[in-house]
Order: C-alpha cells, then sequence, then structure tokens
C-alpha cells in the first residue's frame, strides 16, 4: 500500500471503473487482439495495451492500428473485436474482493456508481452473469452516453457520474477506483481523489499519480477515507 495517509480525506461518495476493476476483462482483451494483430504478423504487447486502457473502444482501436501499422480501418478492427467478444466476454468474472466491497458499502447505504468506457452493447455481454452485482449500484454511466463527449484521460465520464448521484455532491467528496493510468488521469483532472489498482504488469511509473495504490480490492480499508469499516 502506498501514499501518505495523512494526505487521504474523508468522502462519501464512490464511483468505480469497471474493466479490470471490477470485472476481470482486461485478459480477454488482450486475448482477442493478440489474436487479431497475429494474423498480420504484429504482437499486441503490454506496451500497446497500456496506450489504450481506459479508453473509448474506436480511439483504442485507432491508437492499435496505428502503433502496430494493421492493414485494416481502426472500424474493421473494431467490428472484428466485437465478434470475438461476443465469444468471450460472457465469461468475465468478478475481481478479488470487489463483491466484499460493493455488497458493504450497499449495505451501509454509501452511494456507488459506475463509470466505464465500454459502450452499451459490450457492457451487457460483460455483465450478463452478473446482474443482481450490478443492480447495487445507483446508475452506472457508458462510453457512448450521449453526454460523454470525451473518454479519458478527459474528466468528462467521472463529472457525468457524479452529477446523476442525487443529489450530487462535491467533487471532492467522491473517490474513483481505477486500474489504468488514463482512468487516474481522468479522476485526478476531476478533482477526485484515486486508488489504483494497477495489473502487476504496468510500468511503475505509470502508477505514480494516484492517491493510494494497492495491488487488490482486498487490500482496501474504507475506514482510511472515513468510510464505515469492515465488521
Amino acid at each position: 500500500m502506498e501514499s501518505s495517509m495523512a494526505s487521504l480525506q474523508p468522502v462519501t461518495h464512490i464511483i468505480f471503473d469497471m474493466d479490470g476493476l471490477l470485472l476481470d476483462t482486461e485478459q480477454l482483451y488482450t486475448s482477442v487482439f493478440r489474436e487479431i494483430c497475429k494474423r498480420f504478423g504484429k504482437e499486441y504487447t503490454w506496451e500497446v495495451k497500456t496506450l489504450v486502457m481506459g479508453k473509448l473502444s474506436l480511439p483504442a482501436a485507432q491508437i492499435i492500428r496505428d502503433t502496430l501499422e494493421l492493414p485494416l480501418t481502426a472500424e474493421e478492427l473494431l467490428n472484428e473485436s466485437r465478434i470475438k467478444q461476443e465469444k468471450v466476454f460472457p465469461t468475465a468474472s468478478l475481481m478479488p474482493g470487489v463483491e466484499k466491497l460493493i455488497y458493504h458499502l450497499h449495505k451501509h447505504s454509501i452511494p456507488i456508481a459506475v463509470a466505464t468506457s465500454s459502450a452499451g452493447v459490450t457492457f451487457e455481454m460483460k455483465t450478463s452473469r452478473h446482474k443482481d452485482f450490478f443492480n447495487l449500484f445507483h446508475h452506472i454511466v457508458l462510453g457512448d452516453d450521449p453526454d460523454v463527449k470525451s473518454g479519458k484521460p478527459q474528466p468528462d465520464l467521472f463529472l457525468l457520474c457524479a452529477k446523476r448521484f442525487d443529489p450530487p455532491p462535491p467533487l471532492e467528496k467522491c473517490l474513483v477506483f481505477e486500474d489504468a493510468p488514463n482512468g487516474v488521469k481522468a479522476a485526478q483532472a476531476a478533482g477526485m481523489q484515486v486508488v489504483m489498482i494497477p495489473d502487476e504488469n504496468l510500468d511503475k511509473n505509470l502508477t505514480k499519480e494516484a492517491t493510494l495504490i494497492l495491488k487488490s480490492m482486498e487490500d482496501f480499508k474504507p475506514e482510511l477515507f472515513g468510510l464505515p469499516a469492515y465488521d
């Protein structure tokens, strides 16, 4: 656990990223894009993946296409990946410690929401086995929401998500959970504290901006941010 405890401020509302944070989908994305890139003799590396984590789907596809110089358009890459994702996304499982925290916060009536770059169609695929779990959230903001003008690292998703709580809290009273550098930047641009739970493969230099860094959701202590401790 890395941070200076003195710098942590109490919060009242919590916003969660989804991919790689609530749901173990990042390895599913990786396998899909690896398979497509391999067909063209290209390698989908962690360096490339780091560039697109947390981004909206079409800009992400454009970055992969341009970086690896793939002989197809970003739209074609996205369409092909969606076909493959239809098979694997419904198998997505919850990340360790996630269920315990969400049920705990829900039990104590702490307002919680999801802000994800996922579009509606992929959100439905990924959450199909976890409907009851996602019903615990006050609301969910998707990447293709018409009110989201720009994706992460811009703050739009988190600002919109905070605004949809009833009543909306002061931004500094929101805590964000993220796994991606782009998401951490977006949360900070929104004026929120951010707990980062990065993939162990992520370059450590890309985790420095977070308020608090954890290895797993299982390590989170709610009382550090003025929230009810686990029983």
